[in-house]
């Protein structure tokens, strides 16, 4: 697995640690851990994104958040889970694995013709 790949899941699994502590901080250290914990995603967001493409980095990034906080909210805080949630949280996945897939690099044209 490429070195980037493993920045792109560890500024997702830090993304969710900052939220769940934005629901869960009340004291004044706990929000001194959620800033760390911020900064930390914010480095390996800026890391995987040296070398991987920033729109796919930032799909996955925001797809990742964005089902993990609806699971997390359903899981740890009861909150409901519908046909609704369930059908849109699916759209999201489809799209980062199309972009994904449609991210691979062109081949130029000299690179087409030697390879035909």
């Amino acid at each position: 697995m490429n070195k980037s790949w493993i920045y792109v899941v560890l500024t997702s699994v830090f993304e969710l640690i900052w939220i769940y502590g934005f629901n869960t901080a009340n004291a004044w250290w706990h929000w001194v851990l959620i800033i760390g914990a911020i900064l930390l995603d914010l480095h390996f967001l800026s890391k995987a994104c040296e070398n991987l493409p920033t729109g796919t980095v930032y799909a996955i990034f925001a797809a990742a958040g964005t089902v993990g906080t609806a699971i997390m909210d359903i899981y740890l805080f009861g909150g409901s889970l519908n046909v609704g949630k369930m059908f849109f949280m699916l759209i999201l996945v489809l799209g980062v694995i199309g972009l994904k897939l449609s991210d691979q690099p062109e081949q130029s044209e000299a690179t087409k013709g030697v390879q035909s």
